[in-house]
């Protein structure tokens, strides 16, 4: 099997033969929509897993646009699939980080959510337990291993859970059609032990190294595959009829937010590569900005290219607008663009 949509094409292949000038192919793709991975999210990514697909190259490693685009491929056909592959080469990355490895064979996540409390790590007379209730798992029932974030006495900790422990409950939670396929609900953690060598790093090791802020990138090139993945979809039927010209401006308006965020992920990509150490989170935190208004962009201007006919003929199209309208809110909108704001008028002093 392949993850990259493009059947026969090697996965490093640039559109114009140049490395590194684009994260996306050609927008919208001259052949069409792609189909989705015809087995279910889970074991097209086993798969993955096991066929080496999902070794990426590491985030700052000189390859940063070719990892995205990789993930932007993936997205661009199948988005449940891209969220667990993302979350695998996340898992992944992060174990490099702290010079550890992935256990050999084993599909993972980072579930790392703290709404409603979440994970808590704590030591006791039996050892150190992981309890609480950790939110939106995505791989809930698919995935050999997470990285579970959980709160302790001195900041966060970082744990490399088995997730065949029989404490580890799985609850039901996401009724959206948005995403379903990824397989995102509540975890409870009830006391389950931590054993020895499964702590990744020390205190707050999630957060405190420059690639949680990479991996924030790398999700925004998920969502801008999604995004082209609709654009597509939109394009087919004005290349076969007479388009009237709103619609084609408004196609010529979503290719143009589309390109214009692809250019500044392979700006970032360079950065991140140029210097690794660096987190560089003012632009990451731009990129994601750009991306989202990007994705927000061809939300709101997709129903109108497409039209009545296509919207209501398509379940494809429809799942697709569905996973991406969820899958963004990942990013804040106004509360991460007023970071923002307040960041770039602090680097201005």
């Amino acid at each position: 099997m392949t993850l990259d949509h493009r059947s026969g094409v090697p996965a490093t292949d640039r559109r114009d033969g140049l490395p590194g000038t684009a994260v996306l192919d050609p927008v919208p793709a001259p052949a069409g929509p792609a189909e989705p991975f015809p087995a279910a999210p889970g074991a097209t990514v086993a798969a993955a897993v096991a066929a080496g697909e999902l070794d990426l190259p590491l985030p700052g490693s000189g390859a940063t646009a070719t990892r995205w685009a990789r993930l932007a491929r993936i997205a661009r056909r199948d988005l449940p699939v891209a969220r667990l592959a993302e979350g695998h080469a996340d898992a992944v990355a992060i174990l490099a980080d702290h010079h550890r490895a992935p256990v050999e064979g084993a599909t993972y996540g980072v579930w790392a959510s703290r709404s409603g409390g979440g994970a808590r790590y704590d030591t006791g007379p039996d050892g150190p337990r992981l309890t609480g209730t950790v939110r939106f798992c995505s791989g809930t029932h698919l995935l050999d291993r997470a990285l579970v974030v959980a709160g302790a006495r001195d900041g966060t900790r970082l744990v490399d859970l088995d997730l065949a422990a029989p404490q580890v409950e799985r609850v039901t939670a996401w009724h959206a059609a948005g995403m379903a396929a990824s397989d995102t609900h509540d975890v409870v953690l009830h006391d389950v032990p931590v054993p020895a060598g499964t702590v990744v790093g020390g205190p707050d090791a999630y957060t405190a190294r420059p690639g949680f802020a990479h991996g924030g990138a790398g999700v925004a090139a998920v969502w801008l595959g999604a995004a082209a993945a609709i654009v597509d979809h939109v394009a087919v039927p004005l290349r076969t009829t007479g388009p009237d010209p709103h619609r084609l401006a408004a196609l010529g308006a979503v290719h143009t937010a589309v390109a214009a965020a692809d250019a500044l992920l392979v700006v970032t990509a360079a950065r991140i590569d140029a210097d690794p150490t660096n987190a560089h989170h003012d632009a990451v935190a731009t990129v994601r900005a750009a991306v989202e208004r990007a994705c927000r962009t061809v939300l709101d201007a997709a129903p109108e290219i497409a039209g009545v006919a296509v919207l209501a003929g398509s379940a494809l199209l429809s799942a697709r607008l569905a996973d991406l309208q969820i899958y963004l809110r990942q990013h804040h909108g106004g509360r991460d663009l007023a970071d923002l704001g307040r960041a770039v008028l602090a680097a201005g002093t």
